[in-house]
């Protein structure tokens, strides 16, 4: 019969001994810039993660949810950026599995190990966008999520909408969730609900430009100039106008 509590140590210690075995202080240097805070990492080029992930995932697969979520936050609770791009490159494989009820375990686990907006964007644009996608009706999640004192969870109400938005998908949920966020003093959340505004734009610029005219006395600048980046020169000009 095969254990899988000892299989999945040995997994995760597999991972970690192959991602140490090819760190690099200069790519760890590089990689810390992208954030004003400390972050854990070991140092991987991205490329070499995504492929550590897909080789490990062709023995994560067998196992059943459960033990897929328990090796995830396994990785996650490391702290290590790497660990967790491997977990966020492993569960949208469980999209035919992932059902609403799994966004309270997502939760916790946004509250809990996802501590910078590389980890927090990995994981909500791919896993919960696709669950969203699957299941709409989880949709009032996200809204609850946007009223947290969290920020990692307001910025992943956002986020994780991004796929989604770029197809133009959930325009009005885009407005309420930006109307929600619209005045919050982190800069996270900023560029979080600011970005979402953005992809929408892509098939939506006249009604998303609409919203930032009539909201732009109460949207931080930040959040504005996220907006309306896709967007001609002269309706750029006439978003960033003070009135």
């Amino acid at each position: 019969m095969l254990d899988y509590k000892l299989l999945m140590s040995r997994l995760a210690a597999e991972i970690r001994e192959e991602l140490k075995a090819i760190a690099d202080e200069e790519t760890r240097r590089s990689f810390q810039r992208f954030f004003k805070e400390e972050v854990a990492c070991y140092g991987v080029k991205a490329d070499e993660v995504h492929r550590i992930a897909r080789k490990y995932w062709r023995k994560v697969k067998v196992l059943g949810k459960a033990e897929i979520f328990a090796l995830c936050e396994e990785l996650l609770r490391s702290d290590c950026t790497e660990e967790a791009f491997v977990a966020c490159y492993w569960l949208p494989n469980l999209i035919a599995a992932l059902e609403p009820a799994d966004l309270a375990v997502f939760e916790g686990w946004i509250e809990k190990y996802l501590n910078n907006w590389a980890k927090c964007d990995s994981f909500c644009t791919r896993t919960i966008g696709s669950l969203i996608q699957k299941h709409p009706s989880a949709i009032g999640e996200l809204k609850k999520w946007a009223k947290s004192n969290n920020r990692w969870l307001k910025r992943a109400a956002a986020v994780s909408l991004i796929y989604p938005a770029r197809k133009g998908e959930f325009l009005n949920v885009v407005f309420e969730i930006s109307g929600i966020l619209l005045e919050d003093g982190d800069d996270m959340v900023q560029k979080g609900y600011g970005w979402l505004l953005k992809e929408a734009s892509r098939k939506h610029q006249k009604e998303v430009f609409n919203y930032v005219l009539k909201n732009k006395a109460r949207m931080p600048r930040t959040a504005l100039r996220y907006a309306i980046e896709f967007m001609p020169k002269e309706l750029k000009a006439e978003a960033m106008k003070r009135d």
